[in-house]
């Protein structure tokens, strides 16, 4: 939903999708749609189960070859969402039948069969998408009639910008703050809100030209207008397209493509291959006999032929087009997940006009180039195995490497599930001397069952990396997978561990946690492929030892953070007011309540407050205002705290504000101070009849009864109660407000009731004389417990207070719980990327053949890339990367002088520094009387001794930094790796 927003999900909730064709990439299209919430999927497909479909089709097991496809994964895909029909259709496919579907999907069909499919849905109106997986190529095509609407051509929320002057002039010139560019085109259409003085061009649309990244025009005279005096927003507008779609018939002789998936040319000569194929299809009834030589020829001589009279121009790589000829009848789960992905969101687009459509071919080479094996057909033979599919294509030989790698999947949430499933299903790690090893920390939760298809509602709150590895083992019963609930850091994870893996994936969805295992991966020379999706879009970057550079070579940026002081007096956004309610939450229902039950429970807290003077202070507050101040007896005195919050809240602080900082204000240099990104607040006045005002109410108020275990009545009128609190008149006081991130910070004690804190202190109570409280941990799932429903009414008030534009529950739920938007559409197709590229690195492919992605498939844009060479140091003549390193390993710990002079008797390196982690365990600056100490000292013991940590008992190896010169010049070496125990 986060991504499509309601409206699509209102319309794919209404639509009616026909699928035929059950293999696995029919099974992939039907797992996502079903995940995805469309109201109903009739599955179509006549075949039997054989043991090539066990390669891509992850609901088929052995006991299912012989048996109709059907009956192995109708009742599965029902388990997968409840509230989407799936029913069953075996009988002939007319254009009556047909009628009752709003979009029909035709999996591996023959071109003659899609002909004549495409034209039935033509005339019903029934939008058509066909898709095919034919060994290392796969094929798109899309038909959704003429004048299909797109509402939304990209799915980008519009940039809301701040207007921070309007001239008095024809045309006006506009400009925005320049804390974010507006990023318009000339042509956009924009609406301006909110704006101070020339407030006619509020709530008007207006074309604009572009006359710099914070400036623009818009066809208006102002000058005979009220001058401008402040704030305004500007918000572009999103405008609907119509687009033609033609007949199959047509396409197939005179095709189009989308512009961002691929060099038109290489498209084009896919297209001949295309056409090719499906001529030698209808003609035999089979794809080309696997690796034959004479048949693939015989497939590149139609594809010239077709090129001779479509693209005469072109080009054609005959040999690619060769070894694509000799696998099409392969069966590969990667391209199930790649084409299952793309395709099922052209279904998508097709029922709700949300993003822009395939129009209408696309081709897709994985970029493998299969072993030669027309002198060992053997080995390409079916053997009555669930790899039989992924056999024809590579081989036996290399069937069993994949068995015996050893993979560790970091991360078990929506990419980590369908990692386990392809890997279950390309055999990896699925024998004794194989291993998928994978962990994660968190549980299942709701939310998490419409993407992560692994899980079922009987799996809430279990560990995800548990119920992920029984789930994935079910598809494969060899799978040789071992579950972990720890972090990536722990002790599970040690030396020997990264030792033993031949790769690592990642499945994660934070950035320190992704460096971490990048700088293991550089660490033990391993490689990674490193994954992420956001909505519509998604990643895949290979780090391959000493060819590639690593993911923290170009890392994604740190996450913007919020000043402090926007946070706490001039936010603008309503990303700062959610921030703002999201931690008044915390503090109010978490922080204190857990501040007074430390102070009941422990002797020795208030102690221990001493070493933390910045926060001794608002501690003590904490616990006298939840045990002394303000200790409800009743649901009343709950309402009364809480129509107090609102009136501190929503009218004293701005009081307070604007009596520090009246309208009229102008700073030191004379300019106003109500202007920019200060946006001058309101006070609310409290409305017993306001929605808003009420629902603040109700959810403070039943937060403090949970903190302090009062039971809310049935039936309670809040409202009445609140609108029966006195309010006593607040009275604007002397008090500092901060105004620049920078700036000072006063005295704590100048921010409380003036108190020092023993004064504090001396008014707390008896721990014996107060009971423990209930401390309420943010949890955004549970729709039940008024969580959301606070943070949305007090980010909507103080929104209300600042003139900012206020949101629903679902878009604030999805910024104070930090949800990352994701469809299973994109996890589904980046994993199947993923794949191709373990493909190539089980190999031993070099650098050239390897590629990061790039997808959005809003647009639809697929571009991929060669990885980035690491970059190259040199000191002397030798020349190194951050692949290399000095590994140190004498069979004894040395001390440090001897370390010291290893160094300059083997590298010539003249060391002046060396450290471990921040700790300097050497330095030739530093006391002579400590140096000469521990230079007769063990490695190991110095480094103890300095970090005042213990090092573990099973750890053999030190990683140490050293600074150095070499001819007396100081230079960059590689860090060291230094082996201290042998036992």
């Amino acid at each position: 939903m986060y991504v499509v927003g309601v409206d699509a999900m209102r319309r794919m909730s209404t639509t009616r999708v026909l699928l035929s064709g059950l293999g696995g990439l029919g099974c992939e299209i039907a797992k996502n749609l079903i995940l995805s919430g469309v109201a109903s999927v009739t599955l179509h497909d006549v075949e039997v189960a054989k043991w090539e479909d066990l390669s891509s089709n992850f609901f088929l097991g052995e006991e299912d070859v012989g048996k109709s496809r059907t009956d192995g994964c109708l009742s599965k895909l029902r388990d997968l969402n409840q509230y989407v029909e799936v029913t069953l259709y075996q009988g002939e496919l007319t254009a009556e039948f047909l009628q009752h579907f709003q979009v029909a999907i035709f999996v591996n069909r023959s071109s003659s069969e899609l002909v004549h499919l495409n034209a039935l849905c033509r005339e019903k109106g029934v939008h058509f998408v066909a898709a095919e997986s034919r060994g290392l190529f796969g094929s798109l095509f899309c038909d959704f009639g003429c004048g299909f609407k797109v509402a939304d051509a990209d799915g980008e929320e519009p940039v809301t910008c701040l207007v921070t002057s309007v001239t008095a002039s024809n045309p006006a010139a506009l400009t925005v703050h320049d804390e974010n560019r507006h990023n318009l085109e000339d042509g956009v259409e924009v609406m301006l809100s909110d704006i101070e003085g020339p407030a006619s061009l509020n709530g008007r649309t207006w074309s604009v030209k572009v006359t710099g990244p914070f400036t623009f025009t818009i066809p208006v005279d102002t000058s005979a207008m009220p001058a401008y005096v402040r704030g305004g927003f500007v918000k572009p507008l999103k405008s609907s397209v119509t687009v033609d779609f033609y007949p199959l018939s047509e396409q197939l002789r005179a095709p189009s493509f989308p512009s961002d998936v691929g060099e038109l040319r290489i498209q084009q000569q896919l297209h001949c291959f295309y056409r090719a194929l499906h001529s030698f299809l209808d003609e035999y009834g089979r794809p080309p006999a696997p690796h034959l030589e004479s048949e693939a020829v015989e497939v590149v001589n139609r594809a010239l032929d077709f090129q001779s009279r479509e693209f005469p121009q072109l080009p054609l790589d005959t040999e690619r087009l060769k070894s694509l000829a000799k696998v099409a009848g392969g069966n590969l789960n990667p391209m199930a997940a790649f084409l299952g992905g793309m395709a099922s969101q052209e279904v998508l687009k097709a029922c709700t006009g949300k993003f822009t459509p395939v129009q209408q071919f696309f081709h897709f080479d994985s970029g493998l180039v299969p072993p030669d094996l027309s002198q060992s057909l053997h080995q390409v033979q079916p053997q009555g195995s669930r790899y039989d599919g992924q056999l024809l294509v590579f081989g036996a030989d290399f069937q069993k490497k994949l068995e015996c790698q050893k993979n560790f999947v970091v991360g078990a949430g929506a990419l980590g599930c369908e990692l386990l499933k392809n890997f279950a299903l390309m055999g990896i790690g699925c024998s004794p001397e194989g291993l998928v090893a994978v962990t994660d920390m968190d549980t299942i939760e709701k939310s998490n069952l419409s993407r992560q298809f692994l899980f079922r509602a009987h799996h809430i709150r279990k560990e995800k990396s548990l119920v992920a590895a029984q789930q994935a083992r079910l598809m494969n019963p060899r799978l040789n997978v071992k579950a972990f609930t720890d972090k990536v850091e722990a002790e599970p994870f040690d030396d020997d561990f990264w030792d033993s893996l031949d790769g690592v994936t990642n499945a994660l969805d934070n950035v320190q946690a992704r460096l971490y295992v990048d700088s293991k991966c550089v660490y033990h020379r391993k490689p990674l492929v490193d994954s992420g999706t956001l909505g519509t879009k998604g990643n895949v970057q290979v780090v391959c030892p000493y060819q590639s550079e690593s993911y923290a070579s170009s890392r994604d940026p740190p996450e913007k953070q919020i000043p402090v002081c926007t946070l706490k007096n001039f936010p603008n956004a309503i990303e700062h007011t959610i921030q703002w309610a999201r931690d008044s939450f915390e503090g109010l229902f978490c922080q204190a309540p857990a501040d007074a039950n430390n102070f009941l429970k422990n002797p020795e807290f208030l102690k221990s407050l001493e070493r933390d003077p910045a926060n001794r202070i608002s501690t003590l507050e904490n616990i006298l205002e939840a045990l002394v101040r303000n200790t409800p007896k009743s649901i009343d005195d709950c309402v009364a705290w809480a129509r107090f919050k609102f009136e501190e809240y929503f009218n004293q602080q701005i009081e307070q504000m604007l009596y520090n900082f009246p309208l009229g204000s102008v700073t030191s240099s004379g300019e106003k101070f109500w202007s920019g990104p200060k946006r001058p607040p309101t006070p609310l006045k409290f409305d017993s009849s306001d929605n808003t005002h009420v629902e603040f109410i109700r959810a403070a108020t039943c937060l403090r009864a949970q903190n302090y275990n009062i039971t809310v009545p049935d039936g309670f009128d809040f409202a009445k109660q609140a609108q029966m609190v006195e309010v006593p008149v607040f009275v604007p006081r002397k008090a500092h407000i901060q105004v620049e991130e920078k700036e000072e910070k006063p005295e704590t004690r100048a921010l409380t009731h003036g108190q020092s804190a023993q004064e504090l202190m001396g008014q707390l109570p008896q721990p014996r004389d107060c009971k423990l409280l209930s401390v309420i941990e943010f949890e955004k799932d549970d729709d039940t417990n008024f969580h959301i429903d606070f943070i949305t009414a007090c980010s909507n008030l103080r929104a209300r207070n600042y003139k900012i534009p206020e949101v629903d529950r679902s878009k604030t739920k999805q910024i104070a719980g930090k949800i990352i938007p994701a469809m299973v559409t994109t996890t589904a197709l980046v994993t199947g990327l993923v794949c191709f590229e373990w493909y190539k690195l089980i190999q031993g492919k070099e650098l050239a053949e390897l590629r990061n992605s790039f997808v959005n498939l809003a647009i639809p844009l697929v571009a991929s890339s060669e990885p980035l060479a690491p970059a190259v140091l040199e000191y002397g003549d030798v020349k190194w990367s951050l692949w290399d390193r000095f590994d140190v390993d004498v069979g004894r710990d040395m001390t440090l002088q001897e370390f010291i002079d290893y160094f300059e008797e083997k590298h010539r390196l003249e060391i002046s520094m060396v450290s471990c982690g921040p700790a300097i365990i050497y330095s030739f600056f530093g006391a002579k009387d400590k140096l000469r100490q521990r230079l007769v000292k063990p490695v190991s013991e110095v480094v103890q001794e300095i970090t005042k940590t213990e090092l573990p008992a099973n750890q053999k190896y030190i990683n140490l930094e050293i600074c150095c010169a070499f001819d007396g010049d100081d230079v960059d070496v590689p860090s060291v790796r230094y082996r201290f125990r042998y036992s």
